[in-house]
């Protein structure tokens, strides 16, 4: 099973920067995109019924140009899940899964917490929210995989400036200690399990300072899975040289599926 997940930064505009042909050249089973910004009476037809692919879903909020993940699939899912079930969170388009046997992949957008406390706390939920989703699931005897945007650096070598950014959010304290959560549940970041030694290498640059040029960047976008499958990890990489959006592509292929 490959799969790819990317915040594209709008899907109508990555589309005219080569996301299309990218989507259509590229060797996966599913490709999460996040920030589609989109409505589904926003997407023409192209976007939604691409040539080898069986299909794709969309989640999106009812604020318009804003937020929105879709995922595209080789070949129809068991099961589609749109949103969490939870309101707050839904509203905002942030959450699409899919099921092919036991193994369930989740594609989120995980909110940005730079616009305050309040949306600190809103991320803080998101967070739990999943969590205690993905504990649901693996209590169902299913095996859970979580992609997307997590909007935080979880260690120092994951960003090109820690010091200067302890009070950033998307690397607070708050927002690190929750994926050190994650861990003690038994999460693992698939990039660290496949690269547990590189350094430098980043999802996400700022455009306004030009700041991929100069690689100052954060690793933000990931691919977690449960203890159960971290042998199965073949490998797990970022596609730092795919361009069109403000983020790169991660990528994580898995044996037994």
């Amino acid at each position: 099973m490959r799969m790819h997940s990317w915040n594209i930064n709008g899907i109508r505009a990555a589309w005219d920067k080569g996301f299309g042909a990218w989507l259509t050249s590229v060797d996966s089973d599913l490709v999460f995109v996040q920030e589609t910004k989109a409505m589904r009476d926003q997407m023409k037809a192209h976007i939604v019924d691409v040539p080898d692919w069986a299909g794709a879903e969309f989640h999106w909020g009812v604020r318009k140009g804003y937020s929105g993940v879709g995922v595209y699939y080789r070949r129809q899912p068991d099961e589609i899940y749109v949103g969490l079930g939870i309101e707050e969170f839904d509203r905002e388009g942030r959450v699409i899964g899919v099921r092919y046997g036991d193994l369930v992949v989740y594609g989120n957008y995980f909110p940005n917490g730079g616009k305050g406390p309040e949306r600190v706390d809103y991320k803080l939920r998101f967070y739990d929210a999943m969590l205690a989703r993905m504990k649901e699931l693996r209590r169902q005897g299913l095996q859970v995989v979580v992609t997307g945007d997590y909007n935080t650096a979880h260690h120092p070598h994951d960003l090109a400036r820690p010091k200067g950014n302890k009070s950033t959010s998307g690397f607070l304290p708050e927002e690190r200690a929750v994926l050190d959560r994650w861990e003690a549940d038994g999460w693992h970041d698939s990039y660290r399990i496949a690269r547990p030694d590189e350094r430098e290498r980043y999802s996400w640059w700022s455009m306004q300072t030009r700041a991929r040029e100069r690689n100052a960047g954060w690793r933000i976008d990931y691919f977690w899975v449960p203890d159960e499958l971290r042998d199965q990890v073949v490998d797990a990489t970022i596609l730092d040289d795919v361009v069109g959006s403000d983020h790169a592509p991660v990528f994580l292929e898995l044996s037994g599926f």
